[in-house]
């Protein structure tokens, strides 16, 4: 974002004392370092319960491959989560699997598809240090075998009892908390990428901001 600053600077005197704080301590917890993606999802409602988990987590992006299913934000159970992350939805070419895998790698993601494969690593035993994107499928049906083919490996969460999964968001909230209990904390955001995501979030948080803005000479 080019004007991040000047936007901060225009916007910031409409922004409470308290929200400014607000989002200084959230920030310094944010993260790239892990990204989750989800595979033509066909119960929306489940992938609205992650992003309200990985936002209170600090996790700033989430990614959609839509092929068959169409994935709208349920604000009844994200709670406001869907506003302060980065969703990334990759629908509009041949192959949204292999573009999204792309990005991700552009990105310095070793990408993870969750699958009882027979190749599948525990979560458990998965390199926390490591920048990794975490690929969910359907419910019903899992990852597709085109997935499961261009990703860099397979990881599961051990099972105990006859059930041989968990649903969406518990699995993605056990991988979560899993990955960031053996890191201690997330490795923090660059520089640049908070003060565009402060930028972002002024915009967000203050009443008629891209007409204040206008009004100083900034663009957006």
């Amino acid at each position: 974002m080019k004007n991040a600053q000047d936007i901060i600077d225009v916007l910031e005197e409409f922004v409470s004392d308290n929200k400014l704080a607000h989002i200084k301590r959230v920030l310094e917890k944010r993260t790239r370092h892990l990204t989750l993606a989800f595979e033509d999802i066909d119960k929306p409602h489940n992938v609205s319960a992650v992003l309200r988990t990985a936002e209170c987590m600090g996790i700033q992006d989430l990614h959609f491959i839509k092929n068959k299913n169409e994935y709208s934000v349920n604000t009844g159970i994200t709670q406001g989560a869907a506003k302060w992350v980065t969703l990334h939805h990759h629908d509009r070419s041949e192959d949204n699997v292999s573009e999204c895998f792309d990005s991700l790698r552009q990105n310095g993601y070793k990408i993870y598809a969750t699958s009882l494969h027979e190749t599948s690593q525990s979560i458990f035993d998965l390199d926390p240090n490591e920048k990794m994107a975490i690929v969910f499928g359907t419910e019903a049906d899992g990852i597709t075998q085109e997935a499961g083919e261009k990703a860099d490996a397979f990881v599961h969460i051990p099972m105990n009892g006859f059930t041989e999964s968990f649903n969406l968001s518990v699995s993605a909230a056990i991988c979560l908390t899993v990955l960031k209990s053996r890191l201690g904390e997330w490795p923090q955001l660059t520089d640049k990428e908070k003060l565009n995501l402060r930028a972002n979030w002024y915009r967000k948080i203050v009443r008629e901001a891209d007409l204040i803005l206008k009004t100083k000479g900034v663009s957006v």
